[in-house]
């Protein structure tokens, strides 16, 4: 591969499973149209593939992966099964109408995995393996093969399941280290040792999936890179399970940054590195640490007097790379008052939203709407409204009107006006302040009483006419839901965060009972 520099280097794929792992993590639960929007991002980012998720898990995986094959086109998706026929038959006919799908099949390798959780012996799970991906490469010849918990599993063991599963058709093999164990030398190490010693190495694609539990997702990948692995598993800012994955924007950045010393190039376009951890971030409530390397809101900061005196000089003395390399734009501002709906199209697209003609419509409505409270809009302000506005869930719970009172010298009640399954209801209840009256009002016109296990505010932007993104997380009957809304009334995005947490409950009751049937 032929790097801007002019270089010749070697290329490094990069497999996104923000959709699937990522998803893993607490409080990052995506309904469809937000996994779309996020693929459709991931696609624009330049990503080679998008592992979509575990069509086997449930009826919603399964649309989701076969939605977002449809509508990726440009980079493979990839569908995680076990190693079943009947997952590797699930996982195939959600991603056989992408131009690019990928079977994704995977079996544990390590003594602790085979015998406690697998309870099988060695020669069994070599069995399995080979057989798993003999069945998936009669399918498609793009084959990846997963050693779970490679990092910790007998070397020998693991060349034998590996040479196995070359053999059978796979063109991808995956060294997971599945629980963040391993150290950056003996990585790098285990994946030379593979590389030499697997017969048939040369004929595939060596990939690395890294999690973090120690802080080294990123150094684990980056040194198994060096080693000689060419896929790199990773999630937009490392979100992930447990303590997360691998950072794309890390890994993608120390390629290029120290590219003299790995000799690296991959088709990542860096100056969307930004906008899609920060499309993330918007969809699943998080916001982004302050420090976070690459994208975090300090990433860039420089408040040293003697740092501040040296970036004035040169900006090189101590910065490494430049905020708008990786997407970060000097003005935020996109849209006023008096900004016209061409305005607004044109921003869109500038931000990778293919929106159709009524969607334009209802956004710009809302942006009219939320013009009239703030002076400026920016960028955030304008992909929450899009978020909430055209990627939420059909609402059962529809919320009309609601005026809460507070203060010490009032008690807090709240008044509500809301439709349940189209039916006008109006009630009205107390609590121990306006949060808690109003999820107490909620709670008693649709008849339910979820555990709040969570509640957080953050403000999209700076400024205190900032719309305040709330989310929340409840629980009940053992299932639990995560929403997310924002407004500039912080107890108006309180109500609308709960019922939106409510609607992705109910809707996760009917999937559970479609499947049921």
């Amino acid at each position: 591969m032929v790097s801007e520099s002019g270089e010749n280097m070697d290329k490094v794929f990069f497999f996104d499973t923000t959709l699937r792992d990522g998803e893993q993590s607490p409080g990052a639960t995506m309904n469809r149209n937000e996994k779309i929007r996020l693929a459709r991002q991931l696609e624009i980012l330049g990503v080679d593939v998008i592992e979509a998720g575990f069509p086997a898990a449930s009826q919603g995986d399964f649309e989701s992966v076969r939605d977002i094959a449809g509508t990726v086109k440009n980079c493979q998706v990839a569908a995680l099964c076990r190693a079943l026929p009947e997952d590797i038959d699930r996982a195939w006919e959600a991603v056989r109408h992408n131009p690019h799908g990928r079977l994704h099949t995977f079996v544990a390798t390590s003594d602790i995995h085979m015998r406690h959780k697998l309870r099988k012996k060695p020669h069994q799970v070599l069995e399995m393996a080979e057989a798993a991906v003999r069945y998936a490469a009669a399918r498609t010849s793009n084959v990846e093969f997963s050693a779970e918990d490679a990092s910790r599993s007998d070397r020998d063991f693991l060349r034998r399941v590996l040479e196995r599963a070359i053999a059978a058709g796979a063109t991808t093999v995956n060294i997971p280290d599945t629980v963040g164990y391993t150290q950056p030398q003996e990585f790098a190490e285990l994946i030379a040792y593979l590389l030499e010693n697997v017969e048939g190495s040369h004929k595939v694609v060596f990939s690395v999936h890294c999690h973090n539990d120690l802080g080294l997702g990123t150094a684990n990948t980056l040194a198994a890179l060096k080693a000689g692995a060419r896929q790199a598993e990773v999630t937009l800012t490392g979100v992930g399970e447990r303590a997360g994955n691998a950072a794309l924007e890390e890994v993608v950045m120390a390629l290029e940054v120290r590219r003299d010393f790995y000799r690296l190039a991959s088709g990542i376009r860096k100056e969307q590195l930004f906008p899609s951890g920060r499309l993330l971030s918007l969809i699943i409530g998080q916001p982004i640490p302050p420090c976070k390397p690459i994208i975090g809101v300090n990433a860039f900061a420089h408040e040293s007097g003697i740092h501040q005196d040296g970036m004035l000089k040169n900006r090189q003395t101590y910065e490494i790379m430049t905020p708008q390399s990786v997407g970060r734009q000097d003005e935020d501002m996109v849209l006023g008052k008096h900004s016209g709906r061409a305005a607004l199209v044109r921003r869109l697209e500038d931000l990778g939203y293919r929106l159709e003609a009524g969607q334009v419509d209802i956004v710009f409505a809302a942006m009219k709407k939320l013009a009239d409270r703030k002076k400026e809009i920016f960028v955030e302000d304008l992909e929450a409204v899009i978020l909430e506005e055209i990627f939420r869930i059909p609402d059962k719970y529809r919320l009309e009107y609601l005026s809460a009172v507070s203060g010490n010298m009032a008690i807090p009640n709240a008044v509500i006006k809301m439709y349940v399954d189209g039916e006008e209801r109006v009630i009205s209840d107390f609590g121990t302040g306006p949060v808690d009256a109003v999820f107490n009002t909620i709670a008693r016109v649709v008849g339910r009483r979820p555990k709040l296990i969570r509640y957080a505010v953050n403000a999209i932007t700076g400024g205190t006419d900032a719309q305040g993104e709330v989310t929340v997380k409840i629980e009940e009957n053992g299932k639990t839901s995560v929403g997310r809304a924002s407004d500039a009334d912080i107890i108006q995005a309180s109500a609308k965060a709960y019922l939106n947490a409510l609607n992705r409950l109910a809707k996760k009751e009917e999937e559970n009972a479609c499947a049921r049937l």
